[in-house]
């Protein structure tokens, strides 16, 4: 088959890969239909994330069409079509049972590897890593999918992929992270980043009932895709602390989402030195932009982080988090909670999660997808693929 793989720094090729094969009697085989390249994919191209071997296969946002499953599983059959949660859980250990599904503890067979970072074994992502498990990914003709009898949701026929493929990470990411925010009526949040995450979270936060979302972004086209949400647009610039207090009376955001993660760009001195001292290996994170939530958020308020986080992050505010009593949420979306709901908002028409989509590429084009997104080239805020 055709597959996506990682060959080093900003060095992606397709190529022909094995096919799939059952290995566990609870894994299916998917055949993928569409698939889309993910902000957390571009720190991979840019070499921020170890445990990287050359020949990885990417991607961990896809869904298909299931051909052939193994005996134990019981929920799906041949012919079932499968949006994939992008966390691989195995639905019985402590933390699946209480419905963490991205902290399982059994789906990683290298948790030593997590365990130098963490002190405990975090759990199996697609496409992410040996880290994570070293398993392939979906941007690929074909995908093994482990556990699929806890993992993959049916989609009812006649929803288009287009409407239903970012139940696999982006929609429940951004939906999370806004419920993190213990949105009341009449709150404002400020969404940093308007990526595919960003966006998500700015529709979410309005779909939790929140009042105003500032949305902050350097990049034209991202503001107006979050005007067209409703959202009031903020410049990322060295003003944009200054903005926010202003639009917000001087109190604050009641919530603030860092949507961007460690690969935050900006105009600022510490923006500068977060980039001189990754790009000299003196840092593993650029937290720029968690230090100005941290800084803009009210007091009392709460700092929702879905961005991904990779290290120990430099020159942390944790003074300024504790003198104004924030309280800091993140974490791996746990995706398998909210598949459900959120497939019930778009077939209510709720949302049109496609909103998002601005190029259509097939997979033989995935090199020049990545960089087009990794550029911000001809206005792209996000790539889905057809092998």
């Amino acid at each position: 088959m055709k597959a996506l793989c990682w060959h080093g720094r900003e060095d992606v090729r397709v190529e022909r890969v094995p096919d799939p094969k059952i290995l566990n009697p609870h894994d299916a085989i998917v055949r993928i239909t569409t698939t889309a390249i993910c902000g957390s994919d571009l720190h991979l191209y840019g070499g921020f994330v170890p445990g990287m071997e050359e020949g990885d296969i990417l991607g961990h946002e896809f869904m298909g069409e299931v051909v052939e499953t193994g005996s134990e599983v019981r929920n799906l059959k041949k012919g079932d079509r499968v949006v994939v949660p992008f966390t691989i859980s195995c639905g019985q250990c402590f933390f699946c049972r209480k419905k963490l599904w991205a902290l399982c503890d059994n789906t990683n067979p290298n948790p030593h590897e997590s365990e130098v970072e963490t002190g405990y074994p975090s759990s199996g992502l697609y496409g992410y890593s040996h880290t994570n498990g070293g398993y392939a990914g979906g941007q690929a003709e074909y995908a093994r999918v482990p556990f699929a009898d806890v993992g993959p949701i049916k989609i009812p026929e006649g929803m288009p992929d287009e409407n239903v493929i970012f139940l696999s990470d982006i929609f429940p990411t951004g939906y999370q992270a806004a419920e993190n925010c213990n949105i009341q009526p009449g709150d404002t949040v400020a969404v940093w980043g308007c990526g595919p995450v960003g966006q998500f979270a700015i529709k979410s936060a309005f779909l939790l009932g929140a009042e105003r979302v500032l949305a902050i972004d350097d990049v034209p086209e991202r503001l107006e895709m979050a005007r067209q949400s409703g959202a009031q647009t903020i410049m990322a610039n060295g003003h944009a602390f200054e903005d926010i207090k202003e639009a917000t009376g001087g109190i604050g955001p009641d919530s603030c989402i860092d949507a961007v993660g460690l690969e935050a760009h900006g105009s600022t001195a510490d923006a500068k030195m977060d980039k001189a001292k990754t790009t000299v290996k003196l840092a593993t994170d650029r937290p720029h932009v968690l230090r100005q939530a941290i800084q803009s958020c009210r007091k009392g308020g709460t700092v929702s982080v879905p961005g991904v986080y990779m290290g120990a992050l430099d020159k942390f505010p944790f003074g300024t988090a504790f003198g104004k009593g924030l309280n800091i949420r993140g974490g791996q979306t746990h995706v398998q909670n909210y598949l459900r709901p959120l497939l019930k908002r778009v077939e209510d028409g709720d949302i049109d999660p496609s909103f998002v989509i601005t190029h259509r590429m097939s997979l033989d084009d995935a090199a020049e997808g990545y960089r087009m997104f990794q550029l911000k080239h001809d206005k792209c805020v996000k790539v889905v693929l057809k092998p």
